[in-house]
């Protein structure tokens, strides 16, 4: 009996032990510079956002937060070298939709998803269709009665095979059994002078980079991509208003803050508590509206499975419609 007695107490203690350092380890958390990283060039969205996530824990937490840029491959490079990364929370990784889509685009990847876990939701962005004003079409429910009379004679751009705007797209295709052609760009800079021009007439994009172009009147918007209306065209419908098969469409970017797998549970929590932080504050708020974004938020749980759905649902699309990365 002593000895089963005198390993239970070993147990007990280095438990204890354990649970202490812990949370000791969380109360000094961050002892050092915090690298949030991210997988894509200076500019973009994701960029974007990442900085006032590193901007406000620094506030908020009285620590240096530093961006890092490791742009190639859809953020997944970025991904793959974070995995990696000493678990001890000082290497944050803050990821967009891409990240939802990433399993199923590449053949192979440099990391797997039990090597990350998900810290919590940052914002989400829709998308807004918009065609040129020369498709004589003033709604989405009237632009799909067209696709279905003309199959496969309008395209659709995207910057590239696989992303939300692609994604959308072919969302629309599967639900309202339409054919539109796909047409992939290599980046929105390549493809703008098409859309714009008409040379290409229609496509999902980013709400916020779409409005100069439809206050100018150069391109027509239809329809908003999440599941309830953007503030900044409060009087555009969602595409699942418009019925047509379309109900329960919902296309959204959105960004996570993921660390390597094995980080404390306090210090996952810390940082969680601190982002659902920062996405309350009035500042925050305006400057994630200016993008066309609004706060999610949550717990730790809620946010990976947010990712895990995403993953399932964009994984079908993918996979149904035969999607591979260039």
């Amino acid at each position: 009996m002593y000895p089963t007695m005198c390993r239970l107490s070993i147990g007990l203690f280095c438990a204890s032990a354990i649970s202490l350092a812990s949370g000791v380890f969380a109360q000094n958390y961050p002892s050092q510079t915090v690298k949030v990283v991210v997988g894509f060039p200076p500019g973009g969205t994701t960029d974007v956002i990442a900085r006032h996530v590193a901007q406000e824990l620094g506030t908020q937490t009285g620590k240096t937060f530093v961006v890092e840029n490791r742009g190639g491959a859809s953020g997944t490079i970025a991904t793959g070298g974070v995995a990696k990364a000493t678990p001890d929370g000082h290497t944050l990784l803050v990821v967009s939709s891409a990240h939802g889509t990433a399993g199923a685009l590449y053949a192979s990847l440099p990391y797997t998803d039990a090597d990350l876990t998900v810290v919590g939701m940052v914002a989400s962005t829709p998308y807004v269709f918009v065609v040129h004003p020369s498709v004589a079409v003033n709604n989405f429910a009237e632009l799909i009665r067209l696709l279905k009379q003309h199959p496969g004679k309008y395209e659709f751009a995207s910057s590239s095979p696989g992303t939300a705007q692609h994604l959308g797209g072919e969302l629309v295709k599967r639900m309202a059994g339409v054919n539109i052609v796909h047409v992939p760009y290599k980046g929105s800079g390549a493809l703008m002078p098409d859309l714009l021009a008409g040379r290409v007439p229609m496509m999902f994009e980013n709400t916020a980079i779409m409005m100069p172009h439809v206050r100018k009147g150069a391109l027509k918007p239809l329809a908003v991509s999440s599941a309830k209306r953007t503030s900044l065209l409060p009087d555009l419908p969602t595409v699942a208003e418009t019925g047509m098969g379309l109900e329960g469409f919902e296309v959204l970017g959105w960004f996570a803050v993921l660390v390597p797998a094995r980080t404390p549970a306090d210090v996952i929590k810390t940082l969680n508590t601190e982002l659902n932080r920062m996405t309350t504050k009035p500042a925050v708020l305006t400057r994630l509206q200016e993008l066309g974004a609004e706060p999610m938020g949550g717990t730790p749980e809620q946010a990976a499975s947010y990712v895990r759905n995403e993953q399932e649902k964009w994984g079908r699309v993918i996979r149904d419609a035969g999607i591979k990365a260039n």
